[in-house]
């Protein structure tokens, strides 16, 4: 199964007033998954990229809650999309198995990231020629 194409852009209520803007994301609901884990990158440069991996097992909701970034995804099989987060009540689903690339970070850049597992070294695929092999089994 290619999750490739089951990326998508998510959508988050913003309520506000004068007092500012409250943005509401709960998982099994809003986030697609029950969450387990949740970090997130700063002070990263421009000309930096994060991620370069697929994972296994975990799905993940990327959010720039401040600034902007690009992701980039691939599929193994030369599908490939890139993705602008500059927005604090948007961001993007990423199932298992889709490799993704975070990049282009503004200086003022915090990207958030939840993720449907706790981490696991051997949930990460990071050599995308082992990745586009073993997408290939899986698919099959």
């Amino acid at each position: 199964m290619n999750n490739f194409f089951n990326v998508r852009m998510l959508e988050f209520n913003s309520i506000g007033d004068e007092r500012g803007k409250l943005v509401v994301c709960e998982g099994e609901g809003d986030i697609p998954f029950a969450l387990k884990r949740v970090f997130y990158i700063y002070g990263s440069s421009n000309s930096v990229v994060r991620g370069n991996h697929a994972n296994r097992k975990s799905e993940f909701v990327l959010i720039n809650v401040s600034g902007s970034s690009k992701v980039k995804i691939k599929d193994g099989k030369g599908n490939e999309m890139i993705y602008l987060l500059n927005r604090p009540h948007t961001g993007i689903y990423i199932p298992a198995m889709v490799w993704k690339e975070m990049y282009d970070f503004s200086a003022d850049s915090v990207l958030l990231c939840l993720s449907s597992e706790h981490y696991n070294q051997d949930d990460y695929i990071r050599d995308y020629g082992d990745y586009m092999r073993q997408q290939n089994e899986w698919d099959a």
